[in-house]
């Protein structure tokens, strides 16, 4: 690089939103050996060997996902190649929600979190066996099958990768075996200096037996006192019985009481969101902090490659009637479809969950130095119809999409056979 070049990269003249550094406005994203440069107006071109025109389109700190599974293969049909919900769909940071344990953490640093081209992280599954198919095997998630001393020492142990714990409280799980496994998750979590995650909404089935004697409508109440702040509660749109919506169509009161001392809400949209309960929530303030894209192998359909068979083609065994495509930018554009602006939106995906994750000084802004992690969006106005699992259509007024990003500078396209085609209303 000669003196006059002084950046290897400029992305010039797009809309920058960098939440944590308070930017918004047309600025320019200078890059030199896979790290931020400068952001600022007017740097010359001259100044970059390669010079990328991004008018009219929004560049922000690489998206993080909050909510995704990708320990490949390992998690039975769950588990998603990360690149392809990561890089290849513009998302440059994934947290694993409990797809690796105690007992399979070393196979998802090697196979998934060092194989990458995206950053994956993990909030370590509160259950022996991690992130199986606990619709199938429901007795594998049981206080017997939970080690609190082995699941600490992992955690601590590897704390690079492991950035949280996560944990189920569903009607299933209580009517098994009450809140004795959500009181050993916060355990973990307490002892751990983690943030626990906690899913919400009917996922594994009742026994035979029934509800014994459990109320859906009271878990929230019951859970919330055990959790710290920095805690997270996660799928509070859910479409499932437990959610921030009861039977009676009135938002927890409890949920108001448990942000204002420090816990935090997490969309985790996949199969579960719901436009309808969604707005009853938003109506009644409750914003989430972050939005996890919570896409798997149940709910996104990954084509077959040409000349072999489509495994899931016709498989009734599906819990959830999940929708053929989806990215976590399908799910921003979701957010805004409610109402949400993009200006709410950004920072769900950049530095709430930087700060969720205890890494804001490593992702989730463009801050001299840092690695050059940069999503680039096109914004298309005009009117496109979203739908939900419970087949609500909503029209949204514009529709993101990802144009490319950048992972330490090392540029990616948006070539994910999961990614939707815009539909116009």
């Amino acid at each position: 690089m000669s003196v006059a070049t002084s950046f290897d990269l400029l992305l010039r003249g797009g809309r920058v939103i960098d939440p944590a550094s308070g930017i918004d406005g047309l600025k320019d994203v200078a890059i030199r050996n896979g790290k931020i440069a400068a952001v600022q107006a007017d740097v010359l071109p001259t100044s970059a060997r390669e010079v990328v025109d991004v008018t009219g389109k929004i560049v922000l700190p690489g998206l993080i996902d909050t909510h995704a599974h990708v320990y490949q293969y390992v998690t039975g049909r769950f588990g998603m190649n990360a690149d392809m919900v990561g890089v290849e769909s513009g998302v440059t940071t994934l947290v694993d929600q409990g797809g690796p344990s105690c007992m399979t953490l070393p196979g998802f640093r090697h196979f998934v979190a060092e194989k990458s081209q995206s950053r994956a992280y993990a909030f370590l599954s509160a259950y022996l066996v991690g992130g199986l198919e606990g619709h199938y095997y429901p007795n594998l998630y049981s206080p017997d099958c939970v080690d609190i001393d082995a699941t600490v020492k992992a955690a601590t142990a590897n704390r690079d990768l492991v950035r949280g714990i996560k944990a189920h409280a569903e009607i299933g799980g209580f009517a098994r075996w009450g809140i004795r496994v959500i009181e050993m998750a916060a355990e973990i979590g307490r002892r751990a200096e983690l943030p626990v995650y906690v899913h919400f909404g009917q996922l594994w089935g009742l026994p035979e037996s029934g509800t014994n004697g459990e109320d859906v409508d009271t878990i929230l109440a019951r859970v919330i006192p055990l959790l710290q702040p920095g805690d997270v509660l996660a799928h509070p749109f859910t479409r499932h019985p437990g959610g921030f919506v009861n039977r009676e169509g009135e938002v927890h009161p409890v949920i108001q009481a448990a942000l204002d001392r420090g816990l935090r809400i997490d969309v985790g949209h996949g199969s579960h969101f719901s436009y309808r309960l969604a707005r009853k929530a938003i109506a009644a303030g409750i914003v989430p902090t972050t939005l996890g894209a919570d896409i798997h192998g149940y709910n996104t359909h990954v084509p077959a490659p040409a000349g072999t068979p489509d495994q899931h083609a016709d498989d009734e065994n599906h819990p959830f009637a999940g929708q053929a495509k989806f990215s976590l930018v399908q799910a921003m554009s979701s957010m805004m479809a409610l109402g949400l602006t993009l200006e709410q939106v950004v920072p769900m995906v950049t530095s709430n969950p930087a700060e969720m994750l205890g890494l804001s000084d490593t992702i989730g802004a463009l801050r001299k130095g840092m690695d050059a992690d940069v999503s680039v969006l096109n914004q298309t106005p005009g009117r496109f119809v979203l739908r939900d699992n419970e087949k609500t259509e909503v029209v949204a007024e514009s529709l993101l999409q990802p144009a490319f990003c950048l992972r330490a500078g090392v540029r990616h396209e948006p070539v994910a056979p999961i990614l939707p085609r815009a539909v116009a209303a």
